[in-house]
């Protein structure tokens, strides 16, 4: 089984000025509760990935070089892919409640969140 890259995380200054931004490039709507902190732009066709906007000006080593972390879901269950791609390359960075973060070979950080197969599948990452 492989992942599928199910949001995009941009952290930013303004969620509401990238996601309105970023729907308009994309065709598609910001989500009715997205605030200046935490913003959501659906994808505007089935399949592709998610927006979250991160406001705030993070510096969350994940924004150190590009401001964009990928969101993966298992297509089983979120220790089974952890486990996968630790396998391959990856290292875990932390265990949070509903997600996994962890970085590929160079520190780029990225989240695995429970798939199908996983009892109770947690919320969308903040």
């Amino acid at each position: 089984m492989v992942s599928f890259i199910k949001n995009l995380t941009l952290n930013c200054r303004d969620a509401m000025v990238e996601a309105h931004f970023w729907a308009a490039v994309l065709g598609t709507d910001v989500d009715e509760d997205s605030t200046d902190d935490k913003a959501f732009v659906e994808a505007a066709a089935w399949g592709g990935p998610g927006i979250w906007f991160n406001g705030g000006g993070t510096t969350a080593p994940e924004a150190a070089a590009t401001g964009l972390h990928l969101d993966l879901r298992s297509l089983t269950t979120m220790d089974s892919e952890v486990d996968r791609l630790v396998g391959i390359g990856a290292r875990v960075v932390r265990r949070q409640e509903g997600l996994v973060v962890l970085a590929d070979p160079e520190g780029n950080e990225f989240c695995v969140e429970p798939g199908p197969e996983d009892p109770h599948p947690g919320p969308d990452p903040v």
